[in-house]
């Protein structure tokens, strides 16, 4: 028996971290290109040859959700459970690296100098260079949104029985960094390749996409070490050289999944919980500045920075204690508690007692909510849904998500509209927050009936 635990890759702790660093690059270098054109939005505006204003810049940036909000997300869970990790995980990595070449045809100076008519012939509002570039971040969206859903079952793949939620966590981590990476390193790039007094767009747009390419290769380097484990799992009599007709995946196995209570469960908290946060971001710089009297944006931004990278620190180390302590349906509860308690003192504190300091402690205790919760989520979904319909899972998780992603941010700038401040969309946040926190009392009810596991520790 200790033989066998020990003949596989995923029982050497230098193969599995090794994994772990390959698949978080990639998804460090796709979430640092999905910001790099993000602080310059003005210069985007400037460049004569593209014709983007402000609108056109949103539109683009919306780009990125479209296709998958629209079914692609269900189409690429499929592909998932039915070609496995190892095909997938180069289809999106590929399809990042077309997307980013396709965006940039649409922000060079050679596309504003050969420029296509047919581009300026419908949709006039937008520029031809915005739409090529809009359709080059839809092939890209497809390809990050499916290769996330591939690293979560990667994860649960190479750690089960190990630590899980560590490795998620650190996934997590790893991924946002590349956010901060887009806004440290993108004007600086810009200014360092400037002519003429005119920063450039392009160069730092070139230098993330080499990245998406390094990554790419990443991905080729973990089929090779994965192709070695599944050898060694058929070894052991863990898996068998061709799939049981039993375990392979079926179309009708979706609708398994669309039938599981829990799946809703977690699936509602989810868009409930990442609606309140995620749109909230959104609009967080401008509440502070409109909230605190003499608050400037860059004093605004700076404050409320502090946001993601506490949480970008507190997440290992919750998903460590998950692993080892277990109570991940207790910690989402806790999260969507502390959620409701953030956005109301937004609401109707703050408002009234406009300090920074103030604005500071809310600001980190909500980071701490969006620790707990990201790190006891993703880890449980494994425990839930069979292993052979878990990448649909995932990516039917992330469709949700992704929907709740497209709305909520319309929905907040109408009420802006509306009212004429922040009150109701702070409440609106809040009542997210209520809303989450009751699915997540549903699901610890549920674990406790059914016995899922989901408060033990992941490490056995």
């Amino acid at each position: 028996m200790v033989e066998k635990l020990q003949a596989t890759l995923r029982d050497s702790a230098v193969a599995r971290w090794t994994v772990l660093v390959l698949v978080a690059s990639m998804m460090f270098f796709a979430y640092m290109f999905v910001d790099i054109l993000s602080p310059l939005a003005s210069l985007l505006e400037q460049t004569h040859h593209l014709g983007w204003d402000q609108g056109v810049f949103g539109t683009y940036a919306a780009g990125e959700y479209l296709l998958n909000v629209f079914g692609f997300l269900i189409l690429a869970g499929i592909i998932l459970d039915k070609m496995g990790v190892r095909f997938t995980g180069l289809l999106s990595a590929s399809l990042m690296v077309l997307g980013a070449a396709i965006k940039y045809v649409g922000i060079s100076e050679w596309f504003g100098a050969n420029e296509m008519v047919w581009l300026n012939s419908w949709w006039t509002s937008m520029p031809g260079s915005a739409k090529m570039a809009m359709f080059g971040f839809m092939i890209f969206g497809c390809g990050c949104e499916m290769a996330g859903t591939t690293v979560s079952k990667i994860l649960a793949k190479w750690f089960k029985g190990k630590e899980m939620a560590l490795a998620m966590g650190l996934e997590m981590s790893i991924a946002r960094i590349g956010v901060f990476a887009a806004m440290f390193f993108s004007p600086l790039i810009s200014e360092h390749f400037a002519v003429n007094g005119m920063n450039s767009v392009v160069a730092p747009f070139l230098f993330s996409a080499l990245l998406l390419v390094i990554g790419l290769l990443n991905f080729f380097v973990f089929t090779i070490m994965d192709t070695k484990f599944d050898k060694q799992l058929v070894a052991i009599g863990e898996a068998t050289a061709e799939k049981d007709p039993e375990d392979e995946f079926h179309f009708s196995d979706l609708g398994k999944i669309f039938t599981s209570k829990m799946f809703w469960i977690i699936a509602l908290l989810c868009v409930l919980y990442y609606s309140a946060i995620f749109p909230f971001q959104r609009f967080a710089t401008n509440f502070l500045e409109e909230t605190i009297p003499g608050m400037t944006n860059a004093e605004a931004a700076g404050l409320f920075k502090w946001f993601p990278i506490l949480a970008m620190i507190l997440t290992p180390f919750l998903g460590s204690f998950i692993d080892n302590k277990g109570k991940g349906a207790t910690m989402m509860m806790v999260g969507a508690i502390i959620m409701i308690i953030c956005h109301s003192v937004f609401a109707f504190v703050l408002p009234h007692y406009p300090s920074k300091t103030l604005a500071l402690i809310t600001i980190l205790v909500l980071g701490v909510s969006f620790s707990l919760v990201p790190a006891s989520m993703w880890p449980s979904v494994p425990k839930i849904i069979d292993e052979k319909v878990l990448g649909s899972a995932y990516c039917l998780i992330f469709w949700v998500q992704n929907i709740g992603l497209c709305l909520v941010p319309l929905l907040i700038g109408k009420l802006r509209v509306v009212t004429g401040g922040y009150l109701v969309p702070m409440v609106v946040f809040a009542s997210f927050g209520v809303l989450a926190f009751i699915f997540s009392v549903a699901l610890k009810i549920e674990d406790k009936k059914k016995g899922y596991g989901l408060e033990l520790p992941n490490k056995k």
